[in-house]
């Protein structure tokens, strides 16, 4: 199972977000709603994260075939991780 948890730091408390990850589309809609409630643009986003404009609305948008390397910078842009859950070993 994949987890997003994105952490949002508000002075004096903070706000954790632990979202269910079972399609691009559910990353894109995490991705998305921590974004807007951290007050980034888009192209913001992309900046802090060293990542293309083009890349922020892909990944929004649910493309399935992103590289991981670019969607790990924008969820730690965005204060968060991806964990994974259930895996042996």
């Amino acid at each position: 199972m994949l987890y997003a948890i994105i952490g949002v730091i508000i002075p004096e408390e903070e706000i954790f977000m632990i979202t269910k990850i079972d399609t691009p589309i559910s990353l894109g809609l995490a991705v998305r709603t921590s974004r807007k409630r951290l007050g980034l643009t888009q192209p913001q986003l992309a900046l802090a994260s060293g990542v293309g404009v083009r890349f922020i609305v892909e990944l929004e948008a649910g493309k399935p075939t992103l590289r991981l390397e670019n969607i790990l910078r924008v969820l730690h842009a965005l204060g968060g991780n991806l964990c994974v859950e259930g895996l042996e070993g």
